[in-house]
Formats: structure tokens, sequence, C-alpha cells
């Protein structure tokens, strides 16, 4: 972003908010819209990708309202080690229902969780974590949920950094969508965590409403409590957002192919993929988890967030790998000085 002609009537509203997460002028904003990257290919990489869909007088430029830019949240917009955060939320609902279900000291997958018996817990399949995310997500009212999802983001701290779980968010990535927004993109949240876990918290941490997330879902239903009525949801899966799911899901959701996608695993690739389809210029953006220090290093053989299909695709075609280590100066907020 380094013209002003190309920047959009929004442009002040975003490096406002940019701003307020770095101390910055507004001058130094304009000068390097990614602060917290290192300079090289990729950081250029992205830039231009956005100078030239922005310039009118470039082959490539993209009006305004076909600008969609899709975001995987985890690991791509925050950490997602030892466990998806999601799954901590459904493990400490769990462990807060336990009180009125004392058969569960002797069922599983109830019995690992109130005994901390990780080993057992990184050994559960669909099966178990469909039952413990139906069990903690199901049988409430959407307020209710919203409440508990709300309550558990402002209190919870991650196991590892002993931090809030909001601020465990990518610093760079917070730049990246302020810049896109800057220069008119329009970004959405396509994840394969719960839409309604997700839409509690992510406008006040990202910047996206939460009418821009798509996510998976359980069914619901409306219920009339006397004369209230009342969604409630039900322990029934309605939407898995994930692999060949989320080009289904932006279809039906956004209406409109990503001109930019960004993910970091085999369960983004159906979505780079049908990204990388589109008639127009286009941008994958994968984030490789390489810094074992600052954050985590893993991909192939992880229990979560697998890269390893993903990865062979995007170095065979090319796409952008964002490496943390390499091409990140810091990973989260609180590292900024």
């Amino acid at each position: 972003m380094n013209k002003i002609t190309i920047f959009s009537p929004n442009i002040y509203a975003g490096l406002h908010s940019y701003c307020s997460q770095k101390p910055q002028t507004l001058e130094q904003a304009i000068k390097d819209p990614l602060p917290s990257w290192n300079s090289g290919e990729n950081k250029s990489a992205i830039i231009s990708f956005v100078e030239s869909v922005t310039d009118t007088a470039s082959k490539d430029f993209v009006p305004e309202i076909e600008r969609v830019a899709v975001f995987d949240n985890d690991g791509t917009l925050w950490s997602e080690q030892p466990l998806y955060f999601q799954l901590f939320f459904a493990l400490d609902r769990i462990r807060d229902m336990a009180e009125n279900h004392p058969e569960w000291q002797e069922q599983q997958p109830y019995q690992a969780i109130l005994t901390n018996d990780m080993k057992t817990l990184s050994g559960f399949g669909m099966k178990e974590l469909m039952e413990i995310l139906m069990t903690s997500h199901a049988g409430m009212s959407t307020d209710e949920f919203e409440k508990f999802v709300t309550d558990w983001i402002s209190s919870a701290r991650h196991p590892h950094f002993d931090r809030p779980y909001t601020d465990l968010i990518f610093q760079p990535m917070l730049e990246l969508l302020t810049y896109l927004r800057s220069n008119g993109f329009k970004t959405f949240i396509v994840s394969g965590g719960g839409i309604e876990f997700m839409r509690p918290w992510v406008e006040d941490v990202y910047g996206i409403p939460r009418d821009q997330v798509v996510g998976s879902s359980i069914k619901t239903e409306l219920v009339m409590q006397g004369d209230n009525p009342v969604i409630i949801r039900k322990p029934s899966i309605d939407f898995i957002d994930d692999k060949e799911g989320k080009p289904v899901g932006i279809w039906r959701f956004i209406g409109r192919r990503p001109i930019l996608c960004a993910g970091n695993s085999d369960g983004d690739l159906a979505m780079q993929q049908w990204t990388a389809a589109g008639e127009g210029p286009s941008m994958m953006l994968y984030v490789h988890h390489t810094d074992s220090e600052r954050e985590f290093a893993y991909d192939r053989d992880s229990h979560v967030g697998k890269f390893d299909e993903a990865l062979d695709v995007a170095n065979n075609k090319g796409w952008k790998l964002i490496s943390m280590k390499d091409d990140w100066k810091v990973i989260y907020p609180f590292e900024l000085k």
C-alpha cells in the first residue's frame, strides 16, 4: 500500500484500527502496512498482489465488491496447540457440568477429562470428540451458549503460555487483515471450528463482524418458552465446515469465490484449490508453523493442524508458504515493544 490513489474510502478506519494495535503514525502505517513481517519474498508478494488488484490501470484490477479474502482460524489467525482452543472450552464445560453427572467418573470419554488423563484424551477418535462436543455444546439456548463462550474467553488461560487465549492471536495476520480491509477487501473467517463459538469474540479480536464468519454448526430449532421464542441447540451435526466442506460453506454463505485465501493445514486444501481455480488473479497463503521457541513447530505428523498433503501441493503450485520463524518479526501482540 504505497500509493494514495489506491486507498479505498474506509482506509482511515482501517489504519486507525491498525495504529491502535501498535503505536505508529499514519505516515508510518502507509509506508509499511506490515511492520511485523520481515522484508522478503512473501511480504513483497502480498503487497504487490494488493497493489495490482486495486490499481484501476492494472490488467489484474478487481472491483471492490469482488475483493473477498477468506481465513481459516485455528493455526492461521491464532494458535492451535496442544489442542484446538474450542476443545479446551468443551473440556472445561464438561468439568463444570460434572457435579450433576456422578456417573461420568466411571464413563469415557468423561473419566479422562475429569482425571486430566491427557494420554487417553489424545487418543480419542471422532466418536469420542463428537460426544464431548455434543454434551458440552447442546441442550441450551443460543443466548445461554454465547454467555458460556463469552465468560470462558474472558477468563480461561492457555496451559502452555498462561495467557488468555485471545492473547495468542498472530500480530502479523492482524496487520494483514487491516491492510486488506484498508484496500477494499471484505475479510471472512472460514473455519472448521464452531460458528457460534467464534461469533461472540471475533469482532473485538480480529475486527471481523460476526456475520462474516463461516463455521461448523449443530442443528437448532425455535421453541416457545411461554410467550418467549427461543432458539435451542440440538445434539446433532448440521454442517461441518472442513476440507471439502469449506468451499461449500463459502458458496452457501458468502456467494463469491475468494481472490485471497489463507490457511495452515490439510483441512484448508480444498478451499485453497477452489480459490486458485478462479478465472482472475488470486493469492494462496499457507502459515507454516516453524518456530518451536516462540510458538510451536509442526506440520506432517501433527495430531492438530496436520500439514502434509497440502504442504506438497503448496510447494508444487508455488503458493506462498509463510514461515513463522523466517517471515515474522513477532508472533503475538504481547511481544511488541
